[in-house]
């Protein structure tokens, strides 16, 4: 009875038989050369190499910023205990009368 094929990373993983392709690549399904990549078995075409996306998309909108805005206009109105110095400075940041001159 034969041994069943053993895989070694950097080779190709796809069910057919083993082949000589070099610069098999890493992908969720397994090591994939450039025959039996996930986009070339379903017909596609390879994305071209570059960055990829960009930094936004893996970020989501912190509600942290929010949370030092709302503290800011807290300090300003006297609702959240803080410093005097950062009182008198989130209610000068905050303060829009002196513009209008009232």
């Amino acid at each position: 009875m034969r041994k069943p094929y053993r895989h070694r990373p950097g080779e190709c993983g796809h069910v057919q038989a083993p082949h000589a392709l070099a610069r098999a690549r890493l992908f969720p399904c397994g090591w994939r050369c450039a025959l039996h990549t996930p986009n070339a078995l379903a017909g596609k075409p390879e994305p071209p190499p570059g960055p990829g996306l960009s930094p936004g998309a893996w970020t989501t909108p912190s509600p942290i910023n929010d949370s030092r805005v709302h503290d800011q206009r807290a300090i300003a109105t006297g609702k959240r205990r803080s410093h005097p110095a950062a009182y008198r400075a989130a209610q000068a940041a905050a303060d829009h009368r002196t513009e209008l001159n009232l």
